[in-house]
């Protein structure tokens, strides 16, 4: 979704410089045109040759090194469609703040007019000064992104917030602001309902039963949906933080009902969850004590069946199920997909150590609802995510 977006990057001089290496080689792996423009102080902290290997672009330190007649600041703030400052310190931020241009990273920061996303990264007590706050908030007013550091072990040997955030904040951030616009995508505010993860069902307050679901498809899933221009709800048993709609669910029943309050206004359903076929029928309040008995009787009984349920309320929906087996793949899923009544059925072989649960690889066979079925090989599950839309966006 970068290919051919042209993204400028401010360094600034902090010991997180040296995390902007892997930023700049996520944007050029989705064929981002990179450049890189540092204070002189963040080459303290990395090199201008690393950088420029990586962006395979010179790296821009001097205000005055002027091309073709063209100031270099305003060069750059007309090329670029957008400007990420990462790692901010206290320092270039209260520039910003003031308006003050003594450096060619704030020159451009000062003529951008097209969006610009700060991530600071700096020592605790720095990030909490008052005067810094208050600097941020200025820039948060006039319009900036502000991606707050995270709490952590800091350079300094102190643990507090300030340490950068997470680079995938960066990236996803990136894309939300570049594609948001896109209307030219025939995609774009589409909205899919994505499950993941393995329901929970509470036995007593310490004891619930559960499955070996991870979530990792659902949220590649998500996550391909979201970079593909479609608004993604998810909805997961596990704490996830995204740019896009999440819902934390625990239960079957909770997860239904999250289910139901998204699905009217959803294009495309994908339940990936692996959710729980029964629940304890009277869960215990208390913690149950161990008894002398060798036997703990647990009356079950059936969750809804979500998937079904669903396909027979849909009007416009795609619905797209998923189903785990251990033996007779293919029969097994094509009985399912029938009984269910949805337009897709996403079949996974449990039987397999290399793939499925808790694992960063899958291999499944799509079916649809005329019989027909593709056979998606082994491969990383965000890939396998792309093909799974691929086809259901068709």
């Amino acid at each position: 979704m970068l290919n051919g977006k042209k993204v400028l990057i401010g360094i600034t001089g902090g010991i997180a410089a040296y995390k902007i290496c892997e930023l700049i080689r996520m944007y050029k792996r989705q064929n981002a045109i990179v450049q890189v423009v540092c204070t002189p102080n963040a080459l303290n902290f990395v090199t201008k040759l690393t950088l420029q290997n990586l962006s395979q672009n010179n790296v821009a330190t001097d205000e005055f090194e002027i091309p073709d007649f063209k100031p270099e600041h305003i060069a750059y703030a007309n090329d670029y469609d957008i400007f990420i400052i990462a790692p901010a310190s206290a320092n270039t931020i209260s520039k910003l703040a003031a308006g003050i241009c003594d450096n060619l990273l704030t020159s451009i920061a000062c003529a951008f007019q097209k969006p610009i996303i700060i991530a600071p990264a700096m020592n605790t007590g720095m990030y909490e000064n008052k005067i810094i706050q208050k600097n941020l908030k200025i820039l948060k007013d006039i319009g900036y992104q502000i991606l707050e550091p995270e709490d952590g072990f800091l350079a300094c040997g102190t643990n507090g917030k300030g340490r950068l955030c997470d680079l995938n904040k960066i990236f996803d951030k990136t894309i939300e602001i570049l594609n948001r616009d896109n209307f030219s995508n025939k995609h774009f505010q589409k909205k899919i309902v994505v499950t993941a993860g393995g329901t929970i069902e509470d036995i007593d307050p310490v004891r619930y039963i559960s499955n070996y679901s991870s979530g990792k498809m659902g949220l590649a899933i998500a996550d391909e949906a979201f970079k593909l221009g479609l608004e993604p709800v998810l909805i997961t048993t596990k704490y996830i933080q995204r740019p896009y709609k999440v819902k934390e669910v625990k239960s079957a029943l909770e997860m239904k009902s999250a289910v139901e309050q998204e699905f009217q206004k959803a294009d495309y359903v994908v339940m990936a969850a692996a959710v729980a076929d029964y629940r304890v029928k009277n869960k215990s309040e208390q913690k149950i004590k161990k008894s002398a008995d060798d036997i703990l009787m647990l009356e079950l009984v059936k969750n809804p069946d979500i998937l079904k349920a669903l396909c027979s309320d849909k009007k416009h929906q795609i619905i797209v199920g998923f189903c785990a087996e251990s033996e007779n793949l293919e029969n097994n899923a094509l009985e399912k997909l029938k009984q269910k009544g949805c337009d897709f059925l996403i079949a996974n072989d449990i039987s397999r150590k290399d793939i499925g649960f808790n694992s960063d690889y899958n291999e499944v066979t799509v079916f649809d609802k005329f019989g027909n079925s593709t056979k998606l090989d082994r491969t990383g599950k965000n890939e396998i995510a792309k093909k799974i839309l691929d086809i259901i966006l068709k």
